[in-house]
């Protein structure tokens, strides 16, 4: 039997966009927030490098947006880039209200230490050490713990949403701990569940990154947009023993240069703007070069700073590397490319509204409009406070004349049995990560995604069956979304007919003259 929980709004996500959302309402509201593991695992805690925000006198709501404008590759909706940017000083006014302690300089700690990372013309990028994820996220969960209305679910993974009457009334959520799957009911339902870049062999994204909410919103009958857009992170530590260290990009920022292995750079020969060209050119650099020789990776070097700056700006890169023997005072620092981040997702408008009536997607799960064809450094954190910030307000306005959900139907697994070949799902995960990352990675062509579409199809097919036979677990829910979300792009990456910001093919080098959006639309049932 399911157990049944009431709330008025249901939080799928608890980073940086759904803590803000939560912390947005008012404080009679009450509230769920599903956490997929603990509360600080999503991708936000583990953001090294900061916020793009205009705090400076030295700069300009007209030049971030411009910047912003310039990295997706015209395909950036104006009125979105305008709205965040717009936005961005009350959005780190919030934070710092909040608690999160930001990086100042020795100006008796007056102003602000403000960064530069690739694509920005000014130093604009506001930061806690390297590590301003984790601040972030620790900051909000400790507000959040501290509000009588928030309940916090941890180890709880959605599996589906509840649809009645053409409204989304809540979710049917997955209970890691004990085993079964229960009834959350809600006036409203936020997806914060971030990105799909696990779809990918190598990735600088926790393991939650498996597209759930995007997976989720389309099943329900949500639009997604451009999700042929991923975007590759030019720099992630290249160790055996790694995992998904990233290494962020302020050490470009900082003057790091990247070397090919016999010491010698490379970067000028792509691009004049060298190692702070936006990241799907300095990623495309990397993987030509690396084909071209041969090599397992190229090298980061930032040896030439001071070890005390070193200790002060990159803390965590500091010691992580050093934990691998790798003392980056002194030693290049290995990198590959990895997947990074999702610019494409679920279809929605400035107040984080989707296709589907109570239903919204905010952070990285979702499609503003704001990246284009290609995200530019640390706005991703901004769009989270930015629609964060107005989807809760719009909640607001419109909890007073909403109707209560209708109660829902338990979870049904009366016709499936425990399974006994778990084997068949690290199978699929593993085959599915290694095509996605061979056929639909950095470089692609047509025959390459004809045949990963191919093979997905075949994959989908098997996991339906799966998931018809037997009782659901975290790992078979996961594989479920990730493999619907790898189709979504793959078919939006056969669509686009040009090279345009990430998405680069081989069989059409060229970009349009008109920039579109690459929308999907689901069948109907």
């Amino acid at each position: 039997m399911s157990k049944h929980y009431q709330h008025e709004v249901l939080v799928i996500g608890s980073g940086a966009a759904g803590l803000t959302l939560a912390l947005q309402l008012d404080s009679s509201t009450r509230v769920a927030v599903i956490c997929k593991a603990d509360v600080n695992e999503g991708s936000t805690y583990y953001a090294q490098g900061g916020i793009a925000a205009v705090l400076d006198d030295h700069d300009s709501i007209e030049s971030h947006v411009a910047d912003t404008l310039a990295a997706g590759a015209d395909l950036c909706h104006a009125d979105a880039v305008n709205f965040t940017v717009e936005n961005s000083r009350d959005a780190i006014n919030w934070l710092v209200n909040q608690g999160v302690q930001f990086d100042r300089n020795s100006d008796q700690e007056q102003t602000f230490h403000l960064t530069k990372e690739g694509g920005h013309s000014r130093r604009r990028v506001i930061h806690t050490a390297d590590a301003t994820g984790r601040a972030v996220s620790e900051t909000l969960t400790q507000r959040a713990l501290k509000q009588d209305n928030i309940e916090i679910f941890t180890q709880r993974v959605a599996v589906d949403l509840i649809m009645q009457e053409g409204r989304c009334q809540g979710a049917y959520v997955f209970d890691r701990a004990n085993d079964h799957v229960d009834v959350f009911q809600a006036r409203f339902v936020i997806l914060a569940t971030g990105g799909a870049s696990k779809a990918y062999l190598y990735t600088s994204n926790p393991d939650g990154a498996s597209g759930d909410g995007i997976a989720m919103a389309w099943r329900a009958g949500c639009r997604v947009a451009n999700l042929e857009f991923n975007q590759f992170h030019p720099t992630c530590l290249y160790h055996s023993k790694a995992k998904s260290f990233l290494i962020t990009e302020a050490i470009r920022g900082e003057g790091g240069k990247l070397l090919l292995p016999n010491g010698e750079r490379f970067m000028e020969r792509f691009d004049e703007r060298g190692e702070l060209a936006p990241r799907d050119i300095v990623a495309r650099a990397i993987d030509h070069e690396m084909k071209r020789l041969g090599s397992d990776c190229v090298y980061l070097d930032i040896s030439h700073k001071s070890a005390d700056f070193l200790l002060h700006h990159f803390p965590t890169v500091k010691t992580r590397c050093f934990e691998l023997g790798i003392d980056i005072t002194r030693d290049p620092i290995p990198v590959v490319p990895a997947a990074h981040y999702t610019c494409g997702g679920i279809v929605v408008d400035q107040h984080g509204r989707t296709d589907i009536d109570n239903l919204y997607a905010i952070g990285e799960a979702s499609f503003t409009g704001l990246h284009g064809a290609n995200r530019m450094a640390s706005n991703s954190l901004l769009e989270c406070m930015v629609y964060g910030t107005s989807a809760a307000k719009h909640i607001m306005q419109q909890l007073a004349s909403s109707s209560a959900p209708i109660t829902a139907a338990d979870w049904d697994e009366s016709q499936v049995t425990n399974s006994d070949e778990d084997v068949v799902i690290s199978h699929n995960w593993d085959e599915l990560r290694r095509f996605m990352w061979d056929y639909v990675g950095i470089v692609r062509t047509d025959k390459r995604l004809q045949r990963a579409l191919n093979r997905v199809g075949l994959l989908r097919q098997e996991i339906n069956e799966y998931y018809s036979n037997y009782k659901v677990s975290n790992d078979l829910i996961e594989l479920r979304n990730l493999a619907l979300v790898a189709e979504l792009i793959i078919r939006s990456a056969m669509t686009r007919k040009e090279s345009r910001g990430l998405h680069y093919t081989l069989d059409y080098p060229q970009t349009l003259t008109e920039a579109k959006d690459t929308i999907l639309t689901p069948p109907i049932n």
